[in-house]
């Protein structure tokens, strides 16, 4: 079979589908994904206390941030919706009986899922400008021909924020930094100054290859440089949670960073020659990196297949 067969028959990732943290991602370019959270579903919700009165709630999606002071709780991202219940619990479980924020890192499902029904509750949702305007229309993810409809109105954020932003929550300054073109158009870090953590959202997927989202304004470049911006912000001992994977330091965040750099300058050169998917897929230019990185939700074909329609897309 060649590397033309291989892309009609879905057979160059190995396997029927992949997955986005759960979302079934079909492999033949054109295909209908499916947005039943299969794996999102059954994992336990693990909790991981990072400092007093801050933990990562993981599992029901994008890794979720949770500071507790005494008047109430501050939420960093949701999770998906039909676990919007039990995340909930959960941060009551740990003492959070008020959630009075929540912020958002960027538009996808699996970090916004939850939003509408914590707004019941009373918690003022806050995020980029952008996410606000992606989710109240209809979105098409192109790479997997996925039309997302518009968030219900209590989904959305209320305030929202440009380049930067700050929220006071009782002792602790959360600053927003949105960092544009990187996985998407609409993508924030918030940095929590007092404990000396961050979260990155889908701007860093630790130890594995991340999603790009080409067609809502992600770029590898503009991941890159937002990755660069970030890593003069943090320190060795800063905690960074990732958007998926395990909490991680500068030094993590740094090889994630030196990866997609590596891939660029693979990659690049096949593009502005002129190949064709093919035989930039031929030359297999991840191959000293998949052993590594290509373990996770993607594979490296996987990978350098996105990257190549969103370099091409982007020409």
């Amino acid at each position: 079979m060649n590397r033309r067969e291989a892309l009609k028959t879905m057979s160059y990732l190995g396997a029927a589908t992949a997955t986005l943290g759960g979302v079934a991602l079909a492999q033949e370019k054109g295909s209908l994904v499916s947005w039943r959270f299969p794996t999102f579903l059954k994992p336990p919700i693990k909790t991981q206390e990072l400092a007093r009165g801050l933990h990562m709630l993981s599992g029901p999606g994008g890794n979720i941030a949770v500071l507790i002071g005494g008047n109430g709780v501050a939420v960093i991202d949701s999770g998906v919706a039909p676990r919007a219940a039990a995340i909930q619990a959960a941060i009551a479980g740990l003492g959070g009986k008020t959630i009075r924020f929540l912020l958002n890192t960027h538009w996808h499902f699996d970090h916004v899922g939850g939003n509408e029904a914590i707004a019941k509750t009373g918690a003022v949702i806050v995020a980029h400008h952008n996410v606000r305007k992606r989710m109240a229309a209809e979105q098409t993810i192109a790479f997997v021909n996925e039309k997302v409809p518009l968030s219900p109105p209590r989904a959305l954020p209320v305030v929202t924020f440009g380049d930067t932003g700050a929220l006071h929550h009782e002792d602790t300054v959360i600053e927003a930094v949105y960092v544009p073109a990187a996985h998407t158009d609409t993508d924030a870090v918030y940095r929590l100054l007092g404990p000396d953590v961050v979260h990155l959202g889908d701007l860093f997927f630790n130890g594995f290859y991340p999603f790009i989202d080409y067609s809502t304004g992600g770029t590898l470049d503009g991941l890159i440089a937002g990755l660069d911006r970030v890593l003069k912000l943090v320190g060795p001992k800063t905690l960074v949670i990732p958007g998926h994977g395990p909490v991680g330091r500068k030094a993590e965040l740094r090889g994630f960073r030196d990866m997609l750099v590596e891939v660029r300058e693979r990659i690049n050169p096949l593009v502005e020659g002129g190949k064709s998917l093919e035989q930039v897929l031929a030359a297999n230019p991840t191959r000293a990196l998949d052993e590594k990185w290509g373990t996770g939700f993607f594979t490296g074909d996987f990978f350098i297949h996105m990257l190549y329609e969103g370099m091409t897309t982007k020409k």
